[in-house]
């Protein structure tokens, strides 16, 4: 999944921390709004702060600041992080597309992975969940450029290295994830697709991913999260029934390209 670039910037922890106090208040603010334009109670979306790139100590002024969901998307970057704030009241949530052999990785330190897209990743998931004795929830990828009932889907390769699977293939997921030990479904996520019918209107692709979830709650009532909108669309996210809005860039600020 691609949630926003690389690289962090360097400031006082005082300067840092006022930084992102400024930053969170804005955010704040924005949902608020977007909450009360929906007719929604503000309680009803948790925000999730995707820390990629950026350092534990982050993290650390985050918790400080009230923040209590966190998400990596790279396994290599997101395990020492959370290792080394193991000692703070934080949910962590893996965002990113995510290979079988880094499932037991995940497992150890993950609360929440957001992009199970595929049969094998949920028997990986599952094996190393019994592992590490652990609990985890699952929320299926859902990639809209793969839609084929809307008439507007791409090939497989056309959705780049978002991942996520078609709709249609949802029920069968869902079912995986439902028999398999230690796992439990917890809803949907999808990014805002690039190519395809939904390309460049957000508000469409959050509105049809909230149709896939309301049939979903039919056979699964407890796969309540809707998982959508990051730092550009989370007012579209949230006005089509985002219950997870994954922001990153207007949080931690803007994370300028390598190279």
């Amino acid at each position: 999944m691609a949630d926003e670039e690389t690289a962090a910037p360097h400031a006082r922890p005082g300067e840092r921390a006022a930084e992102l106090a400024a930053n969170l208040a804005a955010v704040e603010e924005r949902l608020a709004a977007a909450c009360a334009a929906a007719g929604r109670a503000r309680d009803e979306v948790t925000l999730i702060v995707v820390t990629k790139t950026y350092p534990a100590a982050d993290v650390r002024l985050l918790a400080e600041l009230g923040v209590r969901h966190v998400a990596e998307n790279k396994v290599q970057e997101a395990a020492p992080k959370a290792e080394a704030c193991a000692d703070l009241p934080l949910t962590w949530h893996f965002v990113g597309q995510l290979q079988t052999n880094k499932a037991r990785a995940v497992a150890r330190f993950c609360d929440y992975v957001h992009s199970v897209d595929r049969p094998r990743l949920v028997t990986a998931l599952s094996t190393a969940a019994e592992r590490h004795d652990r609990e985890l929830r699952c929320l299926l990828q859902v990639a809209l450029d793969k839609d084929l009932g809307t008439g507007g889907a791409d090939s497989a390769a056309a959705v780049g290295d978002r991942g996520g699977l078609a709709p249609a293939d949802v029920p069968a997921l869902a079912d995986a994830v439902a028999d398999a030990p230690r796992l439990t479904l917890a809803g949907l996520m999808t990014v805002a697709p690039l190519t395809g019918r939904y390309a460049g209107d957000p508000r469409a692709a959050f509105e049809r991913l909230r149709d896939i979830s309301r049939e979903l709650r039919g056979t699964a009532p407890g796969a309540t999260m809707v998982s959508a909108g990051m730092s550009g669309d989370l007012e579209d996210a949230v006005r089509a029934g985002a219950t997870h809005v994954r922001v990153g860039t207007a949080v931690l600020g803007v994370r300028p390209r390598l190279g």
